[in-house]
């Protein structure tokens, strides 16, 4: 009977060191560098047959770009009223989506033409936009991600993200990666991968090093943000609000 509970007291620490054990942490190697546009204040970012999609915030300076990935070329742009702060960008079917910070308020666009085609509501800031190929995924800087219906836009449920139990906030940009949903934690050199049936941080990735932000005109506030993944072809690329440089990485393991 003793060694029965003393075998109990041991399985029980096991699950429970378990439980708590450290998130791995995963770092880089860097397998290619392409030039960015340091005029873009980058919000949200994807990959699509062989462009970039950007969006750029700052009030008067907002737009939506296709960018050459090769140059960084800007071969299409659109300039979105002065009164928005742009945010995140994702495309659904042949549409572009994008929210803006504090407005309450996203465009719908054309996504070859980028033609505006609508406005649509949403209730407080608007942060990141990503997908699968059901659902699309917004943040808004808390540690909720919301989960939208793609052709109403409306909201159909939630995702709270927790790393060991505690939530993360400041959740950025967004970019769906096999399965899960890769978040630029705002002001960190952090990117966390969750996993969106539980909200849990399954594995950080840490960027410190990339790219040395102090010598940018604004350190304080160009900081790491925007993920793109190129499923055909397996590449993940990473950038921040006017760097200079747009990279592409490879994760090793902890």
């Amino acid at each position: 009977m003793i060694r029965r509970y003393c075998l109990a007291l041991a399985l029980g620490a096991l699950a429970c060191s378990a439980a708590h054990a450290a998130t791995p942490v995963y770092g880089y190697h860097v397998v290619h560098v392409y030039p960015h546009d340091t005029s873009a204040y980058t919000e949200g970012l994807f990959y699509k047959d062989g462009y970039l999609y950007e969006s750029t915030g700052e009030a008067g300076e907002s737009t939506v770009r296709k960018v050459e990935l090769q140059t960084g070329k800007v071969v299409q742009r659109h300039d979105v009223p002065d009164a928005y702060f742009g945010e995140g960008i994702i495309d659904w079917k042949q549409q572009l989506i994008q929210l803006t910070w504090k407005n309450q308020m996203g465009f719908v666009y054309d996504l070859a033409s980028f033609k505006q085609l609508r406005t649509f509501n949403y209730p407080g800031e608007g942060w990141a936009l990503t997908r699968d190929s059901k659902h699309i995924y917004m943040s808004d800087g808390s540690p909720v991600l919301r989960i939208l219906d793609p052709d109403t836009l409306t909201a159909t449920g939630s995702i709270m993200v927790t790393d060991n139990g505690e939530p993360v906030a400041n959740l950025n940009e967004l970019e769906w990666v096999k399965g899960e949903i890769y978040a630029n934690v705002w002001m960190t050199n952090r990117i966390a991968r969750i996993d969106p049936a539980t909200g849990h941080v399954t594995g950080w990735i840490d960027l410190s090093g990339l790219l040395d932000v102090s010598r940018l005109p604004d350190p304080g506030n160009d900081v790491l943000n925007g993920i793109a993944y190129d499923e055909q072809h397996d590449r993940l690329f990473v950038t921040g609000k006017r760097w200079p440089k747009l990279f592409e990485i490879t994760l090793v393991k902890p």
